[in-house]
C-alpha cells in the first residue's frame, strides 16, 4: 500500500510547478509553472480520486484490489494508459474540461451490501470535491503569491468541476454508481448498456448547447464558492495555463 515512485514523481512535478509560479518577475516561468502544476495536480487527482474507490472497497470486503495494485497510487494500474489517463489530460490542456479518467474494477459480489457499493463509487467524486476545498483554503488562509494563487485556484475549480460532473446520475459516471445498487434488475440493465455511450452523450450536448453548458458552469461556479474558491484567481490561473488563446 505503499505510494508508488511513479505517483511520488508527479507529486515532484507538481511541487517543482509551484516553485517557478514564484518567480513573478519572468513570464514564461510563471507560465511553465502553472502548466506543471495543473497537469501533475490533475494527474495526482486521478490517481486519489481512483485510490478513494479503492480503499472503500478493501474495506467493503473487496481485497482483491490490493492485489491489483489500486492501493498504490499507481497511475498505471488505472486501466488503458491512453484513454483513461493521456486523453484527459490533453481535453484538459486543450479544452479546459476535467474529463474523468482511470477506473478500477470493483468485485461488487465481494461487497457487504447495497450501502457499501454506493460509497465505492461515491468515494471518487468526494476526493476531488475534498482536494477543491483544500486547495481553495490555501490560498484562502496562506495568502499565496499571485502566481501560485493563481495556479491553486484554477487547480482548486478543475476539481470541483470535476465533481460535479462526475456525480451526475448518468450511466457511466460516478453518479449512476451511487443510486444504481438500490434500483430495479431493469434499471441497472439499462443502465449497463448505456454505460458505455452514455457520458460522450453528455460531453456532445456540453459542447453542443451552450445555454446547457452555461448552466452546468453556473452550478460548478456556484459550488467553487461554497468551498471558499475565489473565481477571478481561478480565471486568471486558467487565462495562464491555456497561454497559446492569448
Amino acid at each position: 500500500m505503499r505510494p508508488s515512485p511513479l505517483f511520488l514523481s508527479l507529486l515532484a512535478v507538481t511541487v517543482a510547478g509551484a516553485v517557478l509560479t514564484l518567480f513573478d518577475d519572468s513570464t514564461p516561468l510563471v507560465t511553465t509553472g502553472t502548466v506543471l502544476l495543473v497537469l501533475g495536480g490533475w494527474a495526482v487527482s486521478l490517481c486519489l480520486h481512483e485510490f478513494g474507490h479503492a480503499i472503500v472497497a478493501y474495506r467493503g470486503g473487496d481485497h482483491a484490489v490490493k492485489a491489483k495494485g489500486y492501493l498504490t497510487l499507481d497511475i498505471r494500474r488505472y486501466t488503458d494508459p491512453i484513454m483513461s489517463i493521456v486523453l484527459p489530460l490533453v481535453l484538459l490542456a486543450f479544452g479546459g474540461i476535467p474529463l474523468p479518467g482511470g477506473a478500477v474494477w470493483i468485485n461488487h459480489h465481494a461487497l457487504r451490501n447495497k450501502r457499501v457499493e454506493s460509497l465505492v463509487s461515491l468515494a471518487g467524486p468526494l476526493s476531488n470535491l475534498v482536494l477543491g476545498a483544500l486547495l481553495s483554503l490555501s490560498v484562502l488562509l496562506f495568502d499565496p503569491p499571485a502566481g501560485l494563487a493563481e495556479a491553486l485556484s484554477y487547480l482548486a475549480l478543475l476539481q470541483v468541476f470535476a465533481f460535479v460532473l462526475n456525480i451526475l446520475p448518468i450511466p457511466g459516471l460516478d453518479g449512476w454508481g451511487v443510486i444504481e445498487p438500490f434500483m430495479s434488475y431493469q434499471a441497472q440493465q439499462f443502465g449497463a448498456k448505456a454505460r458505455p455511450w452514455a457520458p460522450l452523450v453528455l460531453f456532445a450536448v456540453l459542447i453542443g448547447f451552450p445555454t446547457i453548458a452555461r448552466v452546468f458552469f453556473q452550478l460548478a461556479d456556484a459550488a467553487f464558492g461554497l468551498v471558499g474558491g475565489d473565481p477571478w484567481l481561478a480565471g486568471f490561473g486558467q487565462d495562464t495555463f491555456m497561454f497559446w488563446r492569448k
